[in-house]
């Protein structure tokens, strides 16, 4: 079976090399992401199963990019998964209003994460991605 392609969006090199690492062990197929621009650039060269988005990001923040996205019928059906350091409930229920299919907060519990990255991949091959309650 093929892997599922994750691409990891955050501006933090550190961040997106960790999570690179993580999903990696856990069998996904990973590419990474600076900014809104090189994610843009990459959804016409290789479409990724998932995005892992962050929402502090230079240029354009997360919640205007997946907004953009999920405006984009070629690309809207790919679900997002926000990794921020913003935890508010304001900020996670921007993030559910923006299109994302989860929220997550840094410092991120990695085994969570993962699981929930299966689980919505796996809903996507059924058709169904349930959205996390904000």
């Amino acid at each position: 079976m093929a892997k599922s392609k994750v691409i990891i969006v955050d501006d933090d090199r550190e961040t997106r090399e960790m999570l690179t690492l993580a999903l990696e062990l856990e069998d996904f197929s990973v590419s990474e992401a600076a900014n809104g621009l090189r994610l843009i650039s990459a959804l016409h060269v290789d479409r990724p199963d998932l995005i892992l988005l962050d929402v502090m990001m230079s240029w354009i923040d997360g919640f205007e990019l997946c907004r953009s996205i999920k405006k984009n019928p070629q690309f809207s059906e790919i679900p997002i998964v926000f990794i921020s350091g913003r935890g508010s409930s304001e900020d996670r229920h921007k993030g559910i209003e923006a299109g994302a299919t989860d929220y997550f907060t840094k410092p991120l519990d990695m085994d969570r994460l993962m699981d929930r990255l299966r689980e919505i991949i796996a809903q996507r091959g059924t058709g169904s991605v349930a959205t996390s309650p904000a």
